[in-house]
This record gives C-alpha cells, sequence and structure tokens, in this order.
C-alpha cells in the first residue's frame, strides 16, 4: 500500500473503568498498527471519568483526554472525534476498550477507508455472528430494525463500536447524545449528510468480561425512546 504519511488516523478509544484489560487492548493494538505501511496511527484514549487506574496506564500507550467525571460513551466518542477535528486528522476509527474488537478488524476498518470512497466504515458483527450470545443478538438486530424505521439508515449492526470516518464524516458527524444511543445517532446524521456509509463483516471477541460491558436487550427501549427524541428535537 502506497500512502502519505500525512494520511494520518486517529483510533479513538472510549474507556471507563477498563483497567483489567486495557493495558493488553492498547498492546495487542500498537503490535498489529505496526503492520500498516506508511501510515501514521495515533492511539487516543478518552477516559471517561474512571475511578479505578485506566488513565495511568492508558498514558503509557496512548495520548489521553480526560474526563474529570463520567459522561457516557457517547461523550467520550464526541470528546474523541472533536480532537480528531481539531487536529486535522484525515480518518478516525473508533474502537472498544474491553477487548471486544479484533486489532486485525481495526486494520481492515482503516485499510477500507484509504482505499475507497466511503464516509463511514461500520464492522458489522451480524455479517458474522459466530457465537454471538442471544440476548445481543435480540437487542442488536431489535435496535438496527428501529434504527432503520426512524433513521432511515438500513445497517445489519447499527450498534457496533468499530467504525471509520472519513474527513468528511468527522466534520460532519455532530453526536449530541452521550449514551449508547449515539450509535444510532451517528448513522442517522451519516445518512443526512449524504455521506457513503458501508459494512464489513467483523468477529466479536466475547468474554466474561467484555459480556459485562455494553449494551443487552434490557436497555434497548431505552435507548429508542432517547435517539426518537433526539430526532424530533433535531428536526
Amino acid at each position: 500500500m502506497s500512502k502519505k504519511v500525512l494520511d494520518r488516523v486517529a483510533i479513538i478509544m472510549p474507556a471507563f473503568n477498563e483497567s483489567e484489560v486495557i493495558s493488553e487492548t492498547l498492546r495487542n493494538i500498537k503490535k498489529e498498527l505496526k503492520k500498516l505501511d506508511e501510515i501514521k496511527t495515533d492511539l487516543i484514549v478518552v477516559n471517561d471519568g474512571s475511578s479505578d487506574e485506566t488513565y495511568e496506564l492508558a498514558k503509557k500507550y496512548s495520548t489521553v483526554l480526560n474526563h474529570l467525571v463520567n459522561m457516557g460513551s457517547g461523550a467520550a466518542t464526541r470528546t474523541g472525534l472533536e480532537y480528531a477535528k481539531r487536529n486535522k486528522y484525515k480518518y478516525a476509527v473508533t474502537i472498544d476498550a474491553d477487548g471486544q474488537h479484533a486489532p486485525k478488524d481495526l486494520v481492515k476498518i482503516i485499510n477500507k477507508l484509504l482505499n475507497s470512497k466511503f464516509d463511514l466504515v461500520v464492522g458489522s458483527r451480524m455479517l458474522k455472528p459466530g457465537k454471538m450470545p442471544i440476548n445481543r443478538k435480540f437487542g442488536n438486530n431489535l435496535l438496527s430494525i428501529m434504527t432503520t424505521i426512524f433513521m432511515g439508515v438500513k445497517v445489519s449492526d447499527s450498534q457496533s463500536g468499530l467504525k471509520g470516518f472519513s474527513r468528511k464524516a468527522i466534520e460532519k458527524i455532530d453526536i449530541k447524545t452521550n449514551g449508547f444511543e449515539f450509535c444510532s445517532e451517528i448513522l442517522w446524521k451519516a445518512g443526512r449528510a449524504n455521506l457513503k456509509i458501508v459494512e464489513i463483516p467483523i468477529n466479536a471477541i466475547y468474554t466474561t468480561y467484555s459480556l459485562g460491558k455494553g449494551q443487552t436487550s434490557i436497555n434497548a427501549l431505552r435507548i429508542i425512546k432517547s435517539i426518537i427524541t433526539q430526532k424530533l428535537r433535531d428536526v
């Protein structure tokens, strides 16, 4: 791959109380990123008011942006994307801190951004569901259907935390919500801005630890209510 070093990629990782796994997660990512030739990648952890050692551990491997209090994954992602916008990164990729995403899939997202004209690249677990727990599959499908109905954007995995953004997407997508509903909001804002969206299959890594994090079918209705409210406000 022959790309200029100016094609800088900000890898944004929202993190809240992830001291148990964040060091290993960041080490594995840095190791995989070495395979990218002539592309400058910067790891940026957004420490979302953690009460454990997440901040101290993340500083060893990345730039850390610090929220003094916990604001939510949407707010942390917004902080990361605003940082990428201010610092003129050409691309940004968001990835979870709990080790659920394979570093090789992160590289796949980056390569898709660099070698296509898509503005938003969504890593879909549903194109390769494998051993996804049934409750996660149900909640994810429900939210994806609701995102299609209310947001007008059809994707198989609306709640994926592994997403790639072109410079145009970084500039156009302005996240307002603070919680998990931000995933659907991103798709809605991308569709409204006529951004080019594509999904690529990824493999999710489910551990006892990662299953204790993130979304469940229980909060799906709350998320749906929130994104509908946000849409009505912005209409």
